[in-house]
């Protein structure tokens, strides 16, 4: 069996790859990013947002 060559198949930069954590940390209020990572190369980022409610008011915060 071969082993593929993941360089050739990844067509982002690091800068890229950066830029989308970045924006992903900006753009969140409440919640939380996740990074996923196979062979030392980032493969996925997951922006997990919450709303929430003021009980009181009923107003979003």
């Amino acid at each position: 069996m071969s082993r593929i060559d993941h360089s050739a198949t990844n067509s982002y930069s690091d800068q890229a790859v950066e830029r989308a954590i970045q924006k992903a940390l900006k753009e969140i209020r409440f919640g939380s990013v996740e990074i996923v990572i196979h062979d030392s190369k980032v493969v996925q980022i997951e922006r997990k947002e919450k709303t929430r409610f003021d009980r009181i008011s009923g107003t979003s915060i």
